[in-house]
């Protein structure tokens, strides 16, 4: 596999000799070290000339050197894990001025205060924080022009399934209600030390200006909840929860209600907030 960069920088496996950056399982680190998938991520969000860019959880730093490479201005990285700062330092070093180095945990941090206007986010993601990492930016998600993620494949799945699908859900409606989502790559195991036991995926999502459909949030997400929440029950039962009698509420978006959760579009779950919302639902919200 390539390790050695065009920046003058020693090879991964060097490095992480160098510093002992031995991967920490209750880190969810997994080392990417071929610099040719690296750069191949970080093209995925198209030119990153001039650019600001967020990476999480960089490690000995692989994706790292490809995203400063591929012309990012500035980069802010946030590293938890105190053994990597060293490897990070020798990085920004040999790019002066445009990396920047956080010890700090992003679950803790709101990326958002770090840069003015928009910027794209390019992560390995640790396979034990991922999710909640994309709630939050989805939360902000004008901020961001693009966000270039590594997950599990399952979760990858999630994100882009369609309905019909065992994978589609609940992340799977929240996510292509606020971006569009395409899966770019996979990557196996073995491209990574230690290889984890999963395949991982390359996703890259893109913030709509506004959301697919209209709809309030915490509607939306209350109403995907409970029609989810028993996923294998026709909506007339699993929709009872909401305390607005499922049949009217069907009815009234035109959906037949022996349909399942999963049968549903993004579009029609949008429909049935807005009713549900007209009902005075959203009193009712815990």
């Amino acid at each position: 596999m390539a390790e050695q960069g065009g920046d003058g920088l020693p090879p991964l496996r060097e490095v992480i000799g160098k510093y002992g950056l031995r991967a920490e399982k209750s880190l969810g680190q997994n080392f990417l070290l071929d610099l040719n998938l690296t750069g191949r991520i970080a093209r995925c969000s198209g030119s990153l000339v001039g650019e600001t860019v967020i990476e999480i959880g960089p490690g000995p730093g692989g994706l790292t050197r490809a995203i400063l490479q591929q012309g990012a201005a500035r980069l802010i990285v946030l590293e938890k894990d105190r053994r990597c700062l060293p490897a990070l330092a020798d990085i920004a070093a040999a790019y002066p001025g445009r990396l920047e180095v956080l010890n700090a945990d992003a679950l803790e941090v709101d990326e958002t205060a770090l840069f003015e206007g928009q910027a794209k986010i390019i992560a390995n993601l640790p396979y034990n924080v991922a999710t909640p990492l994309l709630i939050k930016w989805l939360g902000q998600r004008t901020r961001f022009s693009s966000l270039t993620l590594m997950f599990q494949k399952e979760v990858a799945d999630r994100l882009t399934a369609v309905p019909g699908t065992k994978a589609y859900g609940r992340l799977s409606i929240l996510c292509q209600w606020l971006c569009t989502t395409h899966k770019e790559f996979d990557i196996s195991p073995r491209a990574f030390t230690p290889p984890p036991k999963v395949t991982s995926t390359v996703v890259l999502l893109t913030p709509r200006e506004a959301p697919a459909f209209p709809a309030s949030q915490p509607i939306l997400e209350k109403v995907v909840a409970a029609a989810f929440g028993q996923r294998r029950k026709m909506l007339r039962a699993s929709l009872k929860p909401l305390g607005y009698p499922p049949e009217d509420m069907l009815a009234r978006a035109g959906i037949a209600p022996t349909r399942r959760a999963e049968e549903l579009t993004v579009e029609d779950f949008c429909t049935l907030a807005r009713i549900y919302e007209a009902e005075g639902g959203f009193p009712s919200l815990s």
